[in-house]
């Protein structure tokens, strides 16, 4: 029998991925946040193995229910930089669609974690839709357009062609960014029809591909990413440093290694937002530090993502480097660092210490 996405405890357990021990607490885990394994994640994961990455990624933990102080509903700010529903406009020349609150695949660390799943609207209506591109198109100095969600992807390819379409006939609009985790989490959902569909249009067109483990790239899923690099879609990378996940030179480096065999440009590493209930995920800024100059002593030639830090309350990035990012001491709950934002503003920012 084809394996099926899991949705619940039950089919956790089933699955062997959650112990029958286990089960009660995450009742009240899987209550509060959404939980989807699909199909070709399952096959990936190592039941024997307690410390799979790919498992500590996708199956809900205890641990999700321990809220750390600084740990925010709305992590990045996305609510205060948005005009209209689905709109987040944080830069001048690019803005977010947000069409859809569904994705094939849950992670335990989201950042919008408190948005998105069961009991969330699916999809903006046509009329909240006419609304967000009537805003994109009276911004004239929006020149990018990030689809993203929920994993914009999971629309039907008819539905992905609208889109394109519609946001195509904006003049000032040179390109369309599909940030999505289909590729891996579903590559035969990228078929050649969905292909077509992302491609009607003369505007550049990218899609930034989450990954954060090697392993991710399973041959299905190279061949998927193969199909829209084929069809002129750049693809990026966009990863998360995960504690027990990629927080290893060695495992940041295969990454890297993956994402070039696989055609896919290293673009970010996102510092770990904070969002409620990730704690026991998060790697300090230091380690962070040291992991990446690690990777870059052994391995010189290897392309390596931006490490960025996404500044609380809707500041934007910044590459952590020392004209962004300058460690300036501590406190009882973690390091403090002096942050420079895009626009020049300074931030404290407190990286909460390892629990």
């Amino acid at each position: 029998m084809p394996l099926q996405t899991l949705k619940s405890v039950s089919d956790l357990v089933s699955a062997g991925l959650v112990s029958t021990t286990r089960a009660d607490v995450l009742k009240d885990v899987v209550a509060r946040y959404a939980v989807a394994v699909p199909a070709p994640f399952q096959a990936l994961i190592d039941v024997e193995d307690p410390t799979d990455p790919l498992a500590r990624q996708f199956v809900p933990s205890a641990e999700e229910l321990s809220i750390q102080p600084d740990e925010h509903a709305d992590p990045i700010g996305d609510t205060a930089h948005t005009p209209v529903k689905g709109v987040v406009h944080r830069y001048r020349d690019r803005a977010l669609l947000k069409i859809v609150n569904v994705c094939p695949v849950y992670c335990r660390f989201c950042f919008r974690r408190e948005m998105v799943g069961p009991g969330q609207p699916n999809i903006l209506n046509d009329a909240e839709l006419c609304d967000a591109v009537a805003y994109l198109r009276s911004q004239p100095g929006i020149t990018e357009i990030i689809l993203t969600g929920g994993d914009p992807l999971v629309l039907s390819p008819r539905r992905v062609r609208q889109l394109t379409e519609v946001l195509s006939e904006i003049p000032h609009v040179q390109r369309l960014r599909w940030h999505t985790r289909m590729p891996v989490a579903q590559p035969d959902r990228i078929t050649t029809e969905l292909v077509a569909a992302l491609t009607p249009t003369e505007k550049q067109v990218r899609a930034a591909v989450h990954i954060n483990h090697a392993r991710e790239l399973s041959s299905r899923a190279r061949s998927a990413c193969r199909r829209l690099a084929t069809a002129g879609i750049n693809l990026l990378s966009q990863s998360v440093l995960l504690r027990g996940v990629n927080d290893t030179p060695d495992a940041l480096a295969v990454l890297a290694a993956a994402f070039q065999t696989a055609d896919i440009a290293p673009y970010y590493l996102h510092h770990l937002d904070l969002a409620p209930g990730t704690g026991h995920f998060r790697v300090p800024i230091r380690d962070g530090h040291a992991l990446l100059a690690a990777v870059q002593q052994r391995h010189p030639d290897l392309a390596l993502p931006t490490y960025i830090l996404d500044i609380p309350g809707g500041a934007g990035k910044v590459p952590i480097t020392a004209a962004h990012v300058r460690f300036i001491g501590r406190d009882p709950l973690g390091d403090l660092y002096r942050v420079r934002d895009p626009l020049n503003h300074v931030h404290i920012y407190r990286d909460p210490a390892r629990r």
